[in-house]
């Protein structure tokens, strides 16, 4: 489906295109966002722009704080798997300890705060798929690496944490989401619509409640509920012992909101042990940009097999698909 750009929009690509200084190309960047239509069609675009207008936004405003304070290193992380990750929270809240138990990461785990301070990157399984889970340093109000705000913008679900063991564990969760805005990363419950701002990235987020094997959690746990309420589903773990492990895997894979397809050839059985995972309500043509990206715009038809049709059916490239289909492409 075409995007059927506007005119104007042409006019400020071009102004984008010749333009000298980052605040330039930021204005002409967000005159764009303002004309591009927003429709399925314009997804992509959308995304890219958001992308741009967030680098460009990050890029002014590290260049105003001067090179004393520029961040010390830069990490890049792609993405894997089903999705990418990130274990945000105050220090000493469990994190790089519960990514050694959900993953074969080995970040160092201490019980003194600040003992991560590089993002600390591990696979974890989900059934039969994988998903990539990244911990990130410690956030306190004062206390903030930049390489956070890059990283963030990747990222398809935050793991934000809230400490059991530790009287202050509401209060220390309440400052990391305040520095975490200042940064323009806003946590949203999963399924939130989107920000109107393409310069802020929400990231739909679990609350991870660690420690729940502490004396004192239930009375601790009371507070948390007071102070964040329904703000974003609440999961209840110990990384020492592990509880709620496998609970906290399926809430994983069920926030990043994708399905699982399995593919075959024609002839052939279907692969069932290396599903691609588009998004929710992603279409024959869709899937086939997972499997190529030539292949979008060049498939015609598949077979389909699962809940939703007879076994082998053919359906068009604009037909919907639903988790664990198997799909026969067909150009």
């Amino acid at each position: 489906m075409a995007v059927n750009l506007p005119p104007h929009y042409h006019d400020a690509e071009a102004r984008y295109k010749k333009a000298q200084t980052p605040e330039d190309k930021l204005v002409a960047l967000k005159e764009m966002w303002v004309l591009l239509p927003k429709h399925k069609a314009s997804e992509k675009v959308q995304a890219e722009l958001k992308t741009k207008i967030s680098e460009l936004t990050d890029q002014i405003e590290q260049a105003k704080l001067g090179p004393k304070k520029a961040a010390p290193g830069t990490f890049k992380f792609p993405r894997q798997g089903a999705g990418q990750v990130v274990l945000l929270g105050p220090p000493n809240a469990g994190k790089s300890q519960l990514i050694t138990k959900l993953t074969k990461a080995t970040p160092a785990v201490a019980p003194y705060p600040f003992t991560t301070r590089e993002p600390a990157p591990g696979m974890m399984d989900y059934e039969d798929v994988r998903v990539q889970l990244i911990d990130l340093p410690p956030i306190t109000a004062d206390h903030y690496e930049n390489f956070v705000t890059d990283i963030t913008r990747a990222a398809d679900v935050a793991l934000l944490f809230l400490d059991l063991a530790d009287d202050d564990g509401p209060a220390a969760t309440r400052a990391a989401i305040d520095r975490l805005k200042l940064a323009r990363r806003e946590l949203v419950p999963p399924g939130s619509p989107p920000i109107d701002d393409p310069a802020v990235y929400a990231i739909p987020t679990l609350l991870v409640a660690n420690k729940g094997d502490d004396e004192a959690a239930d009375i601790r746990l009371e507070i948390a509920r007071e102070e964040f309420g329904t703000q974003f589903p609440l999961l209840v773990v110990s990384s020492e012992r592990g509880d709620g492990l496998e609970e906290l895997r399926k809430a994983i894979y069920d926030a990043l909101g994708v399905m699982r397809i399995y593919t075959k050839q024609p002839g052939k059985p279907a692969d069932m042990t290396s599903p691609f995972t588009p998004p929710i309500g992603a279409t024959v043509a869709e899937l086939a940009g997972k499997v190529h990206r030539d292949l979008e715009d060049t498939v015609k038809s598949a077979r389909v097999w699962g809940t939703a049709v007879h076994d082998g059916q053919t359906v068009g490239r604009d037909h919907v698909l639903h988790d664990k289909d198997v799909v026969e492409l067909h150009t």
